[in-house]
């Protein structure tokens, strides 16, 4: 019988086996090639980039559900290893019908958001890449409810990743954690609630600028910043794709769905009180 590791090694090399030939392939840069993830790349000294990312989040458990934000970002590395990021997000809801919560149509601000990363680890000298990044955020608007708020959060991710075979097929591993401190505008009430989750990523090199693969993520959310009263969870899955449009362009793609879910205290088999029922992103980038 194969064991474990004998099992992925095969399902790895018969999926290399599928793709063309790529004599030419290109080596990996997974700063931006997943969608809801992150890689351990973190840019070459003095490079800066524009990037816009567009996220889209469907269903609930009811009624009509659609929340689309878009975000506009600057990137640049000012030191070897570190990378900066700051961003302002403009989010359109619709809500109409759905389980508690009211009726919105709205297009607004969002809020502005930082996000710093340091690489420890590179992946070319290293047995695998590891970054650390924290993103700060202060929202307005609730990006579930769109209630009008003042928030404040933040998310720690601890990102590896590794090419399983050279130039060719390469995974990542993403560790989450994010507390977040909300109050409705007019209340003194401040609520506080947090999450965790991991996330697995692979992708191959179809051919040079062209990687194709998926994601799977697996989230819990729960009630106080320090994790202490779990509300629900979930799994989402789908696939990413990787567009190198030109030398200096970008373009990554990824949808999931939720494949399995759970409200506490529930036995649902999705949790659609939670988490959405469907998620997708495109994000394009340019180097300047």
């Amino acid at each position: 019988m194969l064991t474990r590791a004998e099992t992925f090694q095969a399902v790895v090399v018969s999926l290399v086996a599928l793709l063309p030939a790529c004599a030419h392939a290109e080596a990996f840069d997974t700063e931006h090639i997943f969608g809801f993830m992150i890689g351990t790349d973190v840019g070459s000294v003095g490079e800066r980039e524009f990037q816009t990312d567009t996220t889209g989040r469907f269903g609930r458990s009811g009624g009509t559900y659609r929340a689309v934000g878009q975000e506009f970002e600057l990137e640049f590395v000012p030191v070897r290893n570190f990378r900066i990021e700051v961003g302002s997000t403009f989010a359109s809801q619709k809500i109409s019908g759905v389980p508690g919560l009211d009726d919105q149509r709205r297009l607004s601000w969002q809020g502005a958001s930082v996000d710093l990363r340091y690489r420890f680890l590179d992946r070319e000298v290293a047995p695998f890449g590891l970054t650390f990044a924290t993103e700060i955020h202060a929202h307005r608007v609730d990006e579930t409810t769109a209630e009008g708020v003042r928030s404040f959060g933040t998310e720690f991710r601890l990102a590896f990743d590794r090419e399983l075979v050279p130039n060719r097929v390469i995974a990542a591993f993403n560790l989450i954690y994010e507390p977040e401190w909300t109050r409705l505008v007019g209340s003194s009430a401040m609520e506080r609630d947090s999450a965790a989750g991991v996330a697995l990523g692979v992708l191959a090199q179809v051919r040079p600028g062209f990687l194709l693969g998926g994601e799977a993520r697996y989230s819990r959310k729960y009630e106080g910043i320090g994790l202490e009263e779990l509300v629900g969870q979930a799994m989402f899955v789908g696939p990413t794709a990787y567009f190198q449009l030109s030398k200096h362009s970008r373009l990554t793609a990824s949808w999931s769905v939720q494949a399995w879910g759970r409200p506490a205290g529930s036995t649902a088999s999705l949790d659609l009180v939670n988490f959405d029922r469907h998620q997708a992103r495109l994000v394009f980038g340019v180097n300047f």
